[in-house]
């Protein structure tokens, strides 16, 4: 956990310091004493009496007392310091800059723990080893540059990488991005991103405290707290937005369910930022345009007016909010006509609004009063303004940024020309605003932010279900895929509707229990996982001696253990599924089934225990939800029983979390139900409950 001599000390020693400003020691103590310090300031070098003015101490046990030690020396000497200062100097923070640890090999993850447990033996708070440093109000904590200028309305940064900390770092800068705190945590041996989280939730001040918070993870090591933490702070008023590195689907190569095929770290990963009110990034730049977006009104609606003088800026911003589910509605009507009039000809209104290039200044301002006054519909505005290198565009943006101050509808400025307007775009961000250099970018990430969802702040009530019968069935189990009839009475102790089945290695056996069934019917073979690709799911069963020449026909597929006979249900295929990565809550997946599952992987993701609108807003995400709604014709199915079958699935992992994959696939859905009819359940005994 940080503490105060971590983020205010009143004394820094600098282990390694050196006169040589292009060596970590060196460039470490060169932005402490430019970023003007008021502490007392030592450092240890015995090879010198003095260091960049500064006087030096020949070793550890010859410094007083010291609030925070930053250590910048090879890491074999680190733990020697580490014991002198935590033991004899009463020091309680600890910046460790040095490579060499955990993220090396087996000796330096051994010299890690020790020194770990030496920090928290007194304590005290460790950030690295393997880092950056820290940048606070009091002191610029890093040997990289640039030092960005501490702004506490700005963004803080915390990384899991110092490199891609100083590139957020410079990007933004250009772009008019202000940052606050910077944390670089480097391997997170004592400390990681979620425990600065914490301590910046627990002590957070909103008058003084950064109202923007940007995450780089490459590990989450505490899903829970890293959600719990996040909420806490977006409901306190603070925008969060993030990337988790590293979410790939190269694990999901050996899944055996359609489930562990999709379930892959970034939908579990995106599940999470869902539920605790996290934007999800995938890149730097998009990183970027979210915080800009930040610094800006609120976008309260979906429909976006794109102002402009470049038609080809504008389709392609059009296209990106489309795609992200926003919109930009076509404007017309006499208002529309009167702002047309003020406009040279061969301007359009309809949306985008193109004033040409010879548009001026005065003219930006009319259309942008009209979208503030006039146009109900619209809720936004992107205004792309770019120059030829023909003109002077300083009035043009002038004009921008008195409205970007008075229009209660948020602006955002896509300022491309970053060479032919160098100057005036500079003058822009100097009077503290910010420019979307790529308006692609800008759409994306708009989208994301938009549909990003708040915390949820209701309690959540899981429909009941047999709990008893639950256990008993996973406790007389092995680790491994339930048996056909385990996994019926699974459901039905669940509460989950599951089409009749019968599963029989021999055809006398089959054939008998038919009378049970009504004609047509699906018969399937058992064993083999992906069964449409080998033909083995036969429909339109019409008789018994069909029934028969079935049987025959699936049993002679490779690998086939027995039949699985069912009645043919109609309704639209739907998909409902469970995963679990380590160290996370299950997570549930839906959508559309079948065969479409794979070609159209159009699904949602939530993380256990879901809520009934969180359920409902997992619907309402996915493409396809038009079809559940019913279209052209054909009836849709009944939401409310999709949404309970969730959230019984949510409960039913709660109470039996060994479950680690769960695919229904189809569940049959009509407007009057929904059925389950294929299931495959998986359990792990080693598996524990996560908190959630």
């Amino acid at each position: 956990m940080l503490n105060k001599k971590l983020i205010s000390p009143s004394s820094i020693a600098v282990i390694g310091a050196s006169n040589d400003v292009k060596k970590p020691g060196g460039k470490m103590l060169k932005n402490i004493l430019d970023g003007g310090f008021k502490g007392n300031l030592c450092v240890v070098n015995p090879k010198e009496e003095k260091v960049q003015g500064v006087h030096s101490f020949p070793n550890v046990g010859s410094l007083p007392n010291i609030d925070l030690a930053i250590l910048a020396i090879p890491a074999r000497h680190c733990l020697e310091a580490v014991t002198v200062l935590a033991e004899q100097k009463n020091t309680k923070a600890f910046i460790i800059i040095s490579a060499g640890f955990g993220e090396a090999d087996a000796v330096g993850a051994s010299l890690e723990r020790r020194i770990t447990e030496i920090v928290e033996k007194v304590e005290g708070c460790l950030i690295g080893p393997n880092c950056i440093g820290v940048i606070t109000e009091y002191y610029k904590g890093v040997f990289t540059s640039p030092i960005p200028k501490y702004d506490s309305s700005g963004c803080d940064l915390i990384s899991g990488s110092g490199a891609t900390a100083v590139f957020i770092m410079e990007a933004g800068m250009a772009l008019g991005v202000t940052f606050a705190n910077v944390f670089s945590v480097g391997n997170g041996a004592q400390t990681s991103i979620e425990d600065v989280l914490e301590y910046m939730d627990r002590n957070y001040n909103p008058a003084t405290d950064a109202p923007i918070k940007l995450l780089y993870l490459e590990t989450i090591k505490d899903p829970e707290k890293l959600r719990r933490h996040a909420a806490s702070l977006i409901k306190k008023g603070v925008r969060i937005a993030a990337i988790k590195a590293g979410s790939t689907t190269e694990g999901s190569r050996a899944a055996t369910s359609h489930t562990g095929a999709l379930a892959n770290s970034d939908m579990t990963v995106r599940a999470l930022f869902n539920k605790a009110g996290i934007v999800y990034c995938s890149s730097r730049e998009e990183l970027l345009s979210v915080a800009s977006i930040f610094k800006y009104k609120k976008l309260k609606g979906k429909n976006i007016a794109i102002i402009t003088h470049a038609g080809g800026s504008a389709v392609m911003l059009a296209d990106a909010l489309s795609k992200g589910g926003l919109s930009v509605p076509v404007i017309e009507g006499q208002e529309a006509e009167k702002l047309k009039s003020y406009l040279y000809p061969g301007s359009s209104v309809g949306n985008p609004i193109d004033f040409l290039a010879t548009g001026t200044a005065e003219q930006l301002g009319i259309i942008i009063d009209y979208c503030e006054h006039k146009f109900d519909i619209i809720d936004a505005m992107v205004v792309v303004f770019g120059s030829p290198g023909l003109l002077d565009v300083e009035n043009v943006y002038n004009v921008l940024g008195v409205k970007l101050d008075v229009c209660k509808k948020p602006i955002f400025p896509v300022l491309p020309s970053v060479i032919n307007a160098r100057r005036e775009i500079s003058r822009f961000i100097a009077q503290g605003h910010i420019n979307f250099p790529d308006e692609v970018v800008l759409g994306k990430a708009l989208a994301q932010v938009y549909k990003t969802p708040q915390p949820s702040t209701e309690t959540i009530v899981l429909p009941s279900i047999d709990l008893k019968n639950i256990r008993k069935i996973i406790e007389q189990n092995p680790s491994g895929y339930l048996t056909a009839s385990d996994t019926e009475a699974l459901l039905k102790a669940a509460n989950i509707p599951h089409v009749p089945t019968i599963v029989e290695n021999t055809k006398a056996a089959l054939l008998l229990k038919l009378d049970a069934f009504d004609f047509p019917i699906v018969m399937k073979v058992v064993g083999p996982l992906h069964k449409s690709d080998i033909k083995g799911v036969l429909i339109n069963i019409a008789s018994v001696a069909e029934a028969s020449d079935a049987f025959d026909q699936l049993m002679n597929i490779d690998n086939a253990t027995a039949v699985m006979a069912q009645p043919q249900l109609a309704g639209l295929e739907l998909f409902v599924g469970v995963a679990k990565e380590a160290g996370f809550p299950h997570t549930i997946i839906c959508g559309l089934g079948g065969i479409f599952i794979e070609i159209l992987n159009d699904v949602a993701a939530g993380l256990a225990p879901i809520s009934e609108k969180e359920a409902r807003a997992m619907l309402q995400s996915l493409r396809g939800y038009k079809l559940l709604q019913g279209v052209r014709g054909k009836d849709g199915i009944n939401e409310a029983a999709f949404i309970a079958i969730i959230q019984r699935i949510s409960a039913l992992v709660q109470i039996a979390p060994e479950i680690t994959e769960m695919d229904i696939n189809p569940l049959i859905g009509n407007p009057k139900d929904l059925v389950a009819v294929d299931v495959r359940i998986k359990i792990e005994k080693t598996v524990v409950s996560v908190a959630n």
